[in-house]
């Protein structure tokens, strides 16, 4: 899990908590401050949420409690953790939506604690959505990579990356310690093969500074130039340039043909089977996904997956989410796959590159 201060550390830890097994966090009760759907009126909606997109939240649930009378009680925590919890419910359940990241939405429909919403998803792709219904993509965010403004970052191949001109310039965070690092290596699995990844890293090696346990720690190193790339994801890059005024690129390396490609890493909903206020829960669910709420994501640094959305711009100099990805192709993971082999493939990268 990364280790970041303040809003950086809220990104990074829920995305570490997408593919490595670190122990859980502390639950952060947060909106109304309960522990679970107290109400029997149908006038309270309980979301279990994955971590960072508080803000937006905040705004949108205000809207939904505006129009509707229902008021959003917001539990955060760690991605794990948000099934966990539901998990030891069971018996009486609290949570109405669940929100989290792959692959732990998938253990939660592996575990049997969804049920199909019903709520309209014709607007969502097969791949940003469960099959029976179970689960869909909220907010979308991805794997990227920065550079330095002293490098054309729009030119830059995995190939460059290998370069003598980059040794000691490069720094990506560990994979099986960082989720952005597990991502690098899943995103050169899909390009290179299993195999393939592995002998490019050990390759990239060479050039590598050395392990890093936190991904957000790279990007003071890129904007003073220490270092001249790292790895990020979208929606941390581009909330630190906007928030701190960072200077460094957002860039996704290309391979020979000059195909750029990133991993999607979406937030994803659904509703708890035996929701308290599942009526209510439903109601949410359609707000949150309707056009006009998620052409809003741009406001959170991050993209909708409807296609029929095209993001509002974001204001001053921000490049918009949806922009960046507009030609990049988006890998979507098997995640149940990815979480059966993670720990297998983890101990090969640590042996390839003498980690």
């Amino acid at each position: 899990m990364r280790n970041k201060n303040n809003r950086l550390a809220r990104t990074i830890a829920r995305t570490a908590l997408i593919l490595t097994s670190a122990t859980a966090v502390a639950f952060s009760l947060t909106a109304c401050g309960g522990t679970g759907s107290d109400s029997s009126d149908g006038k309270t909606v309980t979301v279990y949420s994955a971590d960072g997109v508080g803000d937006w939240y905040k705004t949108q649930f205000a809207k939904f409690k505006d129009q509707t009378g229902i008021s959003v009680n917001l539990v955060e925590a760690g991605s794990g953790e948000v099934v966990n919890r539901v998990e030891k419910e069971q018996s009486n359940p609290q949570a109405d939506l669940i929100v989290t990241l792959p692959p732990f939405m998938q253990k939660a429909a592996k575990s049997n604690l969804l049920q199909a919403s019903g709520v309209d998803l014709s607007a969502f792709p097969a791949s940003e959505k469960d099959a029976a219904g179970n689960w869909v993509s909220l907010a979308g965010n991805y794997l990227c990579f920065i550079a330095n403004p002293t490098v054309e970052a729009a030119k830059v191949t995995w190939d460059d990356l290998l370069k003598p001109d980059y040794k000691g310039k490069i720094q990506y965070s560990t994979p099986g310690q960082a989720g952005d690092g597990t991502a690098v290596l899943i995103l050169l699995q899909q390009l290179y093969g299993k195999q393939g990844a592995l002998d490019y890293l050990a390759k990239l090696q060479a050039n590598n500074v050395g392990p890093s346990s936190s991904t957000g720690k790279l990007q003071a190193k890129v904007d003073k130039g220490e270092i001249l790339i790292a790895n990020g994801d979208i929606q941390m890059n581009l909330a630190t340039i906007k928030d701190k005024g960072s200077k460094f690129n957002v860039f996704f390396p290309a391979t020979a043909d000059g195909k750029q490609s990133t991993v999607a890493l979406p937030y994803l909903m659904g509703l708890a089977k035996g929701a308290p206020h599942s009526d209510a829960g439903k109601k949410l669910m359609t707000y949150l996904l309707s056009a006009d709420v998620q052409k809003t994501l741009t406001d959170a640094n991050a993209v909708s997956a409807r296609t029929d959305v095209t993001a509002v711009p974001p204001t001053g100099n921000t490049a918009s989410p949806a922009a960046l990805v507009r030609n990049v192709d988006v890998v979507h993971p098997d995640w149940n796959a990815v979480l059966d082999s993670l720990d297998t493939d983890v101990a090969a990268y640590t042996k390839a590159t003498g980690s």
